[in-house]
């Protein structure tokens, strides 16, 4: 059976769904297609060599002696590293690339000769600092650092079938395992990470003190161990949180770990705890483009409908913690709500990090700009590059699940499947122009009986599905329908979730978007840019009554485009006005066309003022 997994839960007891290897899905045409090729030939090639002229390989060199200085950057440095190896083993696992490889065995060599004889590596805390160790787990990031090398190792063990950094990552949560845990140092992570890790290194070698470990540290939160405040979600204990709160990233992390225990263990408590906080995190605290994070003061999760636009923090990093908690809920339970969250928060929050070249970067993602935030090529502190990096290579690995029934399909692009299930090969192919279009077809390339469960999104009011060209009917469970029948090879189920143009509103608690609306097309959230628009986007106002039309334009890599009717003011009333009579600003009104492109495409041409809530009429 191919292994190739994101996360591999094909052996937890309380996994509903099962993976499908990352190398057994190919992305065929379509705008995911393209995101993953831009991140396996310019992406990660570029990384590797900024992740040299920043010194952050040179930090294992020194560590080991080989070159002499002083340690250069964070002292978390070490997870850039790390991540950038993950996104190679997952772009290996969809593409077999020897000279990537070579070189992943090169940097691995480095990290090998950087690592103490009992196991520990961090190349921060090396030399003079050794003193230091495990003394700060607060602030300083070590188990964090762990976290991102197991979770490596393991990547590329699956990538390759080799174990030269799983045994170096093994070594490590052994020493690990060897101070911490019950009777022994109490304590626990200042920035969650290592929890899931754990969790995945269990499955991974099915050593149940791995397991034991990740739970120990999720069970010492709440005792004030790393400072006993709301960010670092240690003010109480996990099971007990209600409200989704602190660094944004941190708790989204720590949201990873929590579901995947669960999901070996099946402890409601851990479950209803998770529960809780989704429901507070999306109906409260959430960006409509799936950001998470309203404060630069702590990169943290703000009061309820707490969302303001142009200072919304929303890292990038939020957004794929979002995505792969999510992912991990859905697993847990077979419900589509989670993929919704996958889905809006993937073609939005999350692919906006990145720009089309594949070259710089978001740390931040505001929905309201002046037109001074640019993407950059790197970062002083760059966790969020290689995490997309990473992200967007594993992507073939989110598509499909699997169950005892049949086969789960979450999110929607063209591509050739080979998924395993009871004991033999399925075939499909897939065809599509989503999320532009929402057409799917499905070529049926095995016969025999199985289910195949298509999840329909909860952006969609109106869907249709078809067997050879005749319709059939369906209902809606828990955001999935349900398609049984003895395929022949050569069938075709088509798939038609109907997709308009539309305004959002947001629930008017959220005062920052008061008397404004957003648009939003399918999974996409629109925002207004100045280079398409021959008037101030800060000015208009949009008429709501009017009809929205799109239409596909060979702009920004080949983007659907919204064009709609407003109203803008003559500003030359407030050049010497602060304030002026209502009946004046009216009689200056003049009718607009404005042009809408996607949030995610936005700051990838000419400087210039972005809104995605748009004042109204």
């Amino acid at each position: 059976m191919n292994r190739a997994f994101v996360i591999d839960t094909s052996n937890s007891p309380y996994s509903k769904l099962h993976p499908v290897s990352i190398s057994s899905v190919k992305f065929t045409d379509g705008l995911l297609a393209e995101r993953v090729k831009v991140v396996r030939e310019v992406t990660i090639p570029t990384q590797y060599e900024l992740l040299e002229q920043t010194q952050r390989i040179n930090n294992f060199r020194r560590a080991s002696g080989k070159i002499q200085g002083d340690y250069f950057g964070f002292f978390f440095n070490d997870t850039d590293v790390y991540k950038w190896i993950e996104a190679a083993s997952f772009s290996l696992m969809s593409e077999r690339d020897e000279k990537l490889e070579k070189l992943l065995d090169d940097v691995i060599e480095e990290i090998k000769l950087a690592q103490d004889e009992d196991g520990y590596l961090d190349t921060y805390f090396t030399f003079d600092r050794r003193k230091d160790r495990w003394t700060n787990l607060k602030d300083m990031h070590e188990l964090y650092c762990a976290g991102h090398l197991i979770q490596a190792g393991i990547a590329h063990h699956r990538a390759t079938g080799k174990r030269n950094l799983l045994d170096i990552a093994i070594k490590f949560a052994d020493h690990i395992d060897s101070v911490f845990g019950p009777g022994k140092r109490e304590g626990t992570s200042g920035h969650p990470e290592v929890e899931m890790a754990l969790v995945e290194l269990y499955r991974e070698t099915r050593n149940y003190k791995y397991l034991s470990l990740a739970k120990f540290f999720i069970d010492e939160r709440g005792k004030g161990l790393v400072g006993g405040e709301l960010y670092h979600i240690d003010h109480k204990p996990f099971r007990e949180l209600d409200e989704i709160v602190g660094h944004a990233v941190r708790s989204l992390y720590l949201n990873c770990g929590a579901t995947d225990l669960f999901i070996e263990t099946g402890e409601l408590s851990l479950l209803n705890a998770l529960e809780r906080l989704w429901h507070n995190f999306v109906e409260r605290k959430m960006y409509i483009t799936g950001g998470a994070g309203s404060r630069y003061e702590g990169e943290a999760f703000g009061e309820e409908y707490e969302l303001p636009n142009e200072t919304a923090y929303a890292e990038t990093c939020a957004a794929i913690a979002n995505f792969m908690w999510n992912y991990r809920m859905l697993l847990a339970s077979c419900e589509g709500r989670f993929g919704d969250i996958m889905e809006l928060v993937l073609y939005n929050g999350l692919l906006s990090g990145i720009s089309l070249d594949g070259k710089e970067y978001f740390y931040v993602n505001p929905l309201a700009d002046s037109g001074k935030n640019r993407r950059q090529k790197w970062f002083a502190c760059a966790c969020c590059p290689p995490n997309i990096a990473r992200l967007i290579a594993s992507l073939p690995g989110y598509i499909y699940s699997t169950s005892f029934d049949g086969i789960w399909v979450h999110l929607y692009t063209s591509n050739i499947a080979r998924i395993d299930w009871d004991g033999r090969e399925i075939e499909l192919e897939v065809k599509t122009r989503y999320p532009w279009d929402g057409l799917i077809e499905f070529y049926i390339n095995t016969d025999g009986e199985y289910i195949i469960f298509l999840r329909i999104p909860n952006w969609c009011k109106r869907y249709s599905l078809f067997i050879n060209d005749q319709e059939i009917s369906t209902n809606i469970v828990n955001g999935y329908v349900k398609v049984e029948r003895l395929w022949k090879k050569g069938d075709i189920l088509k798939l038609n979730l109907i997709m308009e143009p539309e305004f959002i509103v947001s629930n008017p608690k959220v005062i920052n978007n008061i008397g404004r609306v957003a648009i939003k097309r399918g999974p996409i959230v629109y925002c207004l840019e100045q280079t398409d628009n021959p008037f101030s986007v800060c000015d208009l106002e949009v008429f709501t009554d009017s009809l929205l039309t799109s239409s596909f334009e060979p702009i920004l890599g080949g983007v659907v485009v919204i064009k709609g009717k407003g109203s803008i003011v003559d500003t030359n009333i407030w050049k010497r006005n602060l304030y002026a009579p209502l009946k004046d600003i009216n009689a200056k009104r003049k009718e607009v066309e404005f042009t809408a492109i996607p949030y995610f495409t936005w700051a990838n041409r000419e400087p210039g003022p972005m809104e995605v809530w748009i004042r109204k009429v």
